[in-house]
């Protein structure tokens, strides 16, 4: 069989960076071929190159057995190339629906039949069963999660033969990402090629026909996922042996440092009671809307509270602003890192020594070269892979943008971390050492109130878990009660969820 896609010798360069060196991809019609490769591999490089954002420096590209050239992004639509960004490429100022048919909208002598618009646009939505988003809406009122179905939406809606799929499971919970992987078996059998890039190993494992590593710009392993052993995947992604994907640190709970009484939002939460000590990591599930982001963004002086209490070191400390949160030790990382949590236009050293001055400042006045030396410190700690300090941040991969935002609570020196989805978007061998980080900042007697939609992070790295159903947060109980079935009884509001574990 002749393959649908076929990628030879392919090299980009940006500047004295090489972001690809020598990559070689080929996709069948029908296939599911996952691409694997740590942040800065060159993953989307590649893709970029193939839906027409970038141009190759050197090597050759084949469609259905002919030579393809893509000259932009349209051309590439055109020609059946539809790709779902890692981060979200929406118009935040359009609808719901005018984003998913964008760029297709069926007209007539150049008018817009709105009533079929507005059918197609449900359909596709249907079809990844979130008919309840609403058509009308501006997307940018929408959860970050329903902005991820809205861009995956649009990916529909096109007869596409390739379909490339960068991390689209990044911000959806256990029961989103099943959907999903439904739509990928139909598409299969409608002979659609899927590329599909994620960092979670597991999933690549369950959907893929196919594999291919790359590795600092290069392709270094490929072959059938179905014989494949996910830790010499992990191997070939890191040059290096990974044996604990949730290493351990111990350490002790102590005293209370948070707690949330009954505390409710204008939507949401509706009811949270929650308390966290010293040294304690505590995970909160739910499904997308169950209010867990709304609930830190509540606790950190973002969101207006309604009703209820926050104590900071058990004294009363409710109506707070976000500078307020700051100065008595407490840090949120934003699951949205591209709207709340980073300056793109500024540099890697700015966004990360933005709400602390006092180690760069000389006589009041910030001095370059103590910025440029604390950020080079947290860069090699965090292992962020940069041309250094001084780089744009937008020019970073979306993992090594996350890992700033992380390191600026950490340059911040801030004892209570409010983390949302602290791992989307970063690679497995970077994700093990978030889960290091925290468990040494757990064992220094910090304390982390960890968000996540991946069940199976939570339940390797916390020591308490609780589960947010329709605003309100269930029982918080020791990790080594719950199991990912519990957890999802709860969350989805199965009243017999406590009998299942």
């Amino acid at each position: 069989m002749t393959p649908r896609l076929r990628m030879l010798g392919v090299k980009k360069s940006f500047g004295a960076t090489h972001a690809l060196r020598n990559v070689n991809l080929d996709v069948s019609p029908g296939e599911v071929h996952a691409l694997i490769g740590e942040n800065g591999a060159g993953k989307s490089t590649l893709m970029k190159i193939l839906s027409g954002a970038y141009t190759p420096d050197a090597g050759k590209i084949e469609l259905d057995g002919r030579e393809f050239t893509s000259t932009n992004p349209w051309h590439a639509r055109r020609s059946g190339i539809a790709m779902i960004y890692q981060e979200l490429n929406l118009a935040p100022h359009l609808t719901v629906e005018e984003n998913i048919l964008l760029g297709d909208e069926p007209a007539t002598f150049g008018w817009i039949r709105r009533s079929q618009r507005r059918e197609m646009a449900r359909e596709a939505l249907a079809e990844l069963r979130h008919e309840n988003i609403p058509l009308s809406a501006p997307v940018r009122s929408r959860p970050i999660a329903e902005q991820q179905v809205v861009e995956i939406a649009r990916a529909l809606v096109g007869k596409s033969k390739i379909l490339i799929m960068d991390e689209p499971t990044s911000s959806l919970t256990e029961v989103d990402t099943k959907n999903l992987f439904a739509v990928i078996a139909r598409l299969r059998e409608r002979g659609v090629s899927i590329i599909y890039i994620s960092h979670f190993l597991e999933e690549c494992k369950q959907v893929s026909d196919r594999y291919t590593v790359l590795r600092d710009g290069e392709s270094v392993g490929s072959g059938e996922m179905a014989s494949a052993d996910l830790h010499d995947i992990i191997r070939l992604m890191v040059g290096r042996e990974i044996k604990d994907i949730y290493p351990r640190t111990p350490h002790r709970l102590g005293k209370p440092v948070l707690e949330l009484r009954a505390v409710a939002g204008e939507t949401k939460p509706r009811c949270v009671d929650l308390l966290l000590r010293e040294g304690e990591i505590l995970g909160i599930a739910g499904l997308v809307g169950a209010g867990r982001t709304e609930t830190l963004r509540a606790c950190f002086g973002l969101d207006r509270l309604r009703s209820g209490s926050v104590w900071v070191d058990s004294r009363e400390q409710t109506h707070r602003t976000p500078k307020q949160r700051l100065g008595e030790g407490i840090g949120l990382l934003s699951e949205n890192r591209k709207e709340e949590g980073l300056m793109l236009n500024r540099t890697l050293a700015e966004n990360l020594t933005i709400t602390r001055h006092g180690p760069i400042t000389k006589f009041g006045v910030i001095s370059n070269r103590r910025q440029n030396q604390v950020t080079m410190d947290w860069m090699q700690r965090l292992d962020v892979r940069a041309r250094g300090p001084t780089q744009q941040i937008a020019e970073l991969s979306g993992g090594n943008q996350q890992k700033v935002a992380f390191g600026r609570l950490l340059h911040h020196n801030a004892r209570v971390l409010l983390l949302d989805e602290p791992t989307r978007g970063v690679d497995v061998g970077s994700k093990v050492q978030i889960y290091q980080l925290m468990g040494q900042l757990a064992a220094e007697g910090k304390a982390i109130v960890f968000v996540s939609s991946y069940l199976a992070e939570l339940l390797g790295v916390c020591d308490t878990i609780g589960v947010m159903c329709r605003g309100v947060l269930s029982e918080i109980r020791p990790v080594s009660e719950w199991t990912e079935h519990s957890i999802i009884s709860v969350a989805i509001g199965h009243t017999e969820a406590q009998n299942s574990r």
